[in-house]
């Protein structure tokens, strides 16, 4: 399967955003309070690194996050580099 085929899906019992691929769960962790949410940690399993997940789970997120009318709070690092190279989602701080 594609990797932007992967459907999103916002686990809130875990508080976090998980994509399913070859029986890994790479995800980013979240706290949310009221209309804001706190990106905290993204990890993607060592087996699929360099494969593009991250950067596509992370966008795939701020997407959810941005139909959701929500205020990003990206404490996670690497959440905060893909904003630096992606500037257009900084409307979501």
């Amino acid at each position: 399967m594609e990797i932007e085929q992967l459907a999103l899906i916002d686990n809130v019992e875990r508080k976090r955003y998980e994509m399913h691929f070859d029986g890994f769960v790479p995800r980013i962790e979240y706290i949310q309070a009221q209309d804001k949410i706190y990106l905290t940690h993204t990890e993607v399993p060592k087996e699929l690194e360099g494969k593009g997940l991250a950067a596509t789970l992370t966008r795939k997120v701020l997407e959810d996050i941005e139909n959701k009318n929500l205020t990003l709070v990206p404490l996670c690092p690497y959440v905060a580099q893909y904003i630096k190279r992606h500037p257009e989602w900084k409307k979501l701080i």
